[in-house]
């Protein structure tokens, strides 16, 4: 991750801080002060929108990462991935988790949402810090949480809103994956755990 974003990324979570515990307006100035320098800090070093950057910002409560849950679900030897439409490369079916959801079922909501299938939890494999992992340089920080599933019934899957293409691959015949949401690395590890089911212990950070 570049350096520039990281200091950013850090600038902005304190000043974030500050303004949700101060008391005195001078330290709210203060923070408020640190907050543009962090926007002008995005605004020089990411590709992001000006309507992005003042989303990230400029937000209320205490900063913490957000949480994406993505769902490793196998039909036999094959890994089922789908094909994103915002950039037309392949991940597993995920997405951020929602308020009111647990982490259950919101892989359930998003395995159905973007591959039409319909499958049940079954344990946690990792829990990352993406921080940790070779993803592209992101503007916020997120853990994301690998949930093995299994498939009911034994249909293929179709795509949907957000999705193109659905497919189940071999792990040595793998598509171009979309790095921002998993890395290669990433996917092997779902073809250990499920290789190892009954000696896998659940890896984090």
């Amino acid at each position: 991750m570049s350096q520039w974003l990281t200091w950013a990324k850090r600038i902005q979570a304190l000043s974030q801080a500050g303004l949700t515990f101060t008391r005195d307006q001078y330290d709210r100035e203060r923070y408020e002060e640190l907050q543009e320098i962090a926007k002008e800090m995005f605004e020089r070093h990411s590709d992001l929108s000006n309507e992005a950057i003042s989303q990230l910002v400029h937000v209320q409560g205490y900063p913490t990462p957000k949480l994406d849950v993505r769902g490793v679900v196998f039909k036999g030897d094959r890994l089922l991935l789908v094909k994103e439409r915002s950039d037309g490369l392949w991940t597993l079916p995920g997405g951020f988790c929602e308020v009111n959801r647990s982490p259950a079922s919101n892989i359930i909501k998003e395995v159905e949402e973007e591959a039409s299938l319909d499958v049940i939890p079954l344990r946690l494999l990792a829990l990352f810090d993406m921080h940790e992992h070779p993803h592209p340089p992101l503007s916020e920080h997120y853990y994301k949480l690998f949930i093995e599933c299994a498939l009911i019934g034994d249909g293929e899957g179709a795509a949907g809103m957000e999705t193109s293409d659905v497919g189940f691959f071999e792990r040595d015949h793998l598509p171009e994956l979309s790095l921002a949401r998993n890395t290669l690395e990433q996917i092997h590890m779902c073809f250990d755990a499920h290789w190892q089911e009954d000696d896998w212990t659940t890896l984090f950070d």
